[in-house]
């Protein structure tokens, strides 16, 4: 381990030193009988969202699935506890390092392994439709979330350089897939930025995207990113987006903040070590 902040909330964030020299950041997420550990599948992304400090150096490599379940069993015998709950969705794409990643939650699910629950166990993708697709034939409960950020292909393509690869409409194609093929639900992740995806028309092209869709909504407000333009939305535009959401019947919440008083956002403790924020 390189650095460990604590926050008074709970949270902790770690920064773990890997035997090639490339560092990778992991957090724990304490929540009564819950013990949450949000891990990383890539040292760097190279997924260049805007919003995202990870994606600013780019990628590394791939993590190992050894590296990947390292993380988890260094934060249980740092904080002393039994993980209950794990979410990829820490530094770099998931469904990019898809063999790895699947390795890791078969051991991590496996009787001999932590015996985890397959559906306490969260996937986050950017949108990855060959991953999303294979995921579906998978024999696993798990859990998907799509970090879609953006209800128009403009705006996405601008936020998102994914989207010009996989648009909108094939992702929730694929979406849809995955839903019929699972009977699972899935997470959309949305963070609300500023004037940018929080405004009235924005709110009425995701309700016309996922209404009817066996889903849920997870607000998430901004992060600041150091040397970013953008702002988080104000609390009453918060309020009023999921209100709108929920009013039309789409299963909406907005994600409860946790480690406010660290440099919250992926990669910034990462920044931080390296002198950089």
């Amino acid at each position: 381990m390189l650095a460990r902040e604590a926050s008074a909330d709970g949270t902790v964030k770690y920064l773990f030193g890997l035997a090639d020299g490339s560092t990778v950041e992991s957090v724990y997420l304490p929540d009564e009988d819950r013990h949450t550990v949000c891990f990383s599948t890539q040292v760097g992304c190279p997924m260049g969202c805007l919003f995202c400090a990870t994606g600013q150096n780019g990628l590394t490599r791939n993590l190992t699935a050894g590296e990947i379940i390292d993380q988890i069993l260094r934060i249980s015998k740092g904080e002393g506890v039994t993980v209950t709950n794990l979410v990829a969705m820490g530094q770099g794409e998931p469904l990019l390092n898809y063999d790895a990643l699947m390795k890791a939650i078969r051991i991590l699910h496996d009787p001999k392994g932590l015996a985890m629950g397959a559906r306490r166990i969260t996937i986050s993708t950017c949108g990855i439709i060959p991953g999303v697709l294979k995921l579906s034939e998978e024999q696993l409960q798990v859990n998907l979330a799509i970090s879609l950020h953006a209800a128009d292909d403009e705006l996405r393509n601008r936020l998102m350089p994914v989207n010009k690869k996989y648009p909108i409409a094939p992702l929730l194609e694929a979406c849809q897939t995955y839903i019929e093929r699972t009977g699972r639900r899935i997470t959309f992740e949305y963070t609300l930025i500023d004037g940018v995806n929080d405004r009235s028309q924005d709110a009425a092209n995701l309700i016309r995207l996922l209404r009817g869709m066996l889903c849920h909504v997870n607000l998430i407000p901004f992060n600041p990113v150091p040397g970013s333009p953008f702002k988080r939305s104000t609390p009453s535009q918060i309020h009023w987006f999921a209100a709108e959401l929920n009013r039309a019947h789409i299963e909406t919440t907005v994600r409860k903040e946790r480690g406010t008083d660290l440099a919250a956002a992926c990669g910034q403790l990462q920044g931080k070590y390296r002198g950089e924020c």
